[in-house]
C-alpha cells in the first residue's frame, strides 16, 4: 500500500541503525502506523528538523509489512511551538494516544481532537483545563463515555448535595460516606460534566476523577509523562 501527502503528526521516534529512526505516526485517515525513516538522523538529512513531535506533516509511505517505510515529509501549516508545562502536557496526550489506539485502525474524531489540544496547549498557559476536557472527549470516542448527570442504578438525575462513588463501569452510585479515593458531591460530578474547570476545586476532582478512570482502562499500566509532570509539580509546590 502507498500514502501520498496523509495528515499526520508524529506521536515518538527513537534512532534505529547508524542513521535511521522509527516512527510511532498518528495519521487522520490511516490512523496509527510504525515507519522507519531511513538516513533522517544523517547530518545531511533533510527531514532532520521536519520529524518531530507536535509538528502537522503531510507524510508519504509505502507499507508492506507492520512496518512501513517514509517516503517524504513535509510541513503542513504553521510550527506549533510547545514549552515548559505544554511540553509536558503534550507528551502526556501522545503517551496516551499511544496507549489506547491500535495500530490501522482510523480514527478521524480523535484526530481532530488531538490537534484541537495541541493548538490549545500551544495559546495557554493554563494546561490542566485542556488536558482534562481532551481526557473526557477521548474517552467518550473511544467507547467509555463518562456518567456524570445519572445515578447508575436508578438512572435518576445526581443531586447535588448526595454523595457518589463512582465505579468505573458504572458510574456514580449513592452512598452514605463523604470520603474516599472516588466519592464526589453529586455538584462536584455536574460541574465536571459541564466543565467548570475554571473552578479549581472542580478541577481538582476532575483530575483525581480521570487518573483513576484511565489508569483502570489501561490495564494499570503507568504513563511516564504523567509521573514526571506530577514530579515538577510537586517540585515547584515544596520550592514555593
Amino acid at each position: 500500500m502507498r500514502a501520498e501527502q496523509q495528515s499526520a503528526f508524529i506521536l515518538h521516534h527513537r534512532p534505529f541503525r547508524d542513521t535511521s529512526q522509527i516512527l510511532d505516526v498518528f495519521s487522520r485517515e490511516h490512523g496509527r502506523l510504525a515507519l522507519v525513516a531511513r538516513g533522517s538522523r544523517g547530518q545531511k538529512s533533510r527531514l532532520r528538523g521536519v520529524l518531530r513531535p507536535f509538528m502537522p506533516l503531510a507524510m508519504s509511505w509505502v507499507q508492506r509489512s507492520d512496518l512501513g517505510t517514509l517516503t517524504g515529509a513535509e510541513l503542513r501549516g504553521r510550527p506549533l511551538q510547545l514549552n515548559g508545562d505544554a511540553l509536558l502536557s503534550g507528551y502526556y496526550v501522545n503517551e496516551l494516544l499511544l496507549h489506547f489506539l491500535h495500530r490501522h485502525d482510523p480514527q478521524p474524531g480523535i484526530f481532530d481532537l488531538y490537534v484541537r489540544v495541541i493548538q490549545s496547549l500551544c495559546a495557554t498557559d493554563a494546561a490542566a483545563p485542556c488536558l482534562r476536557e481532551f481526557e473526557i472527549e477521548l474517552l467518550s470516542q473511544l467507547g467509555y463515555a463518562l456518567n456524570l448527570e445519572h445515578e447508575a442504578e436508578s438512572h435518576e438525575p445526581l443531586q447535588g448535595e448526595q454523595s457518589y462513588d463512582f465505579r468505573f463501569e458504572q458510574g456514580p452510585v449513592k452512598v452514605a460516606r463523604s470520603e474516599g479515593p472516588l466519592v464526589f458531591a453529586g455538584t462536584t460530578l455536574l460541574a465536571i460534566a459541564a466543565r467548570e474547570f475554571e473552578n479549581t476545586d472542580v478541577l481538582r476532582a476532575a483530575n483525581r476523577l480521570l487518573r483513576e478512570v484511565i489508569h483502570f482502562h489501561l490495564g494499570g499500566k503507568e504513563l511516564k509523562s504523567r509521573k514526571v509532570l506530577l514530579e515538577l509539580h510537586r517540585q515547584r509546590d515544596s520550592a514555593g
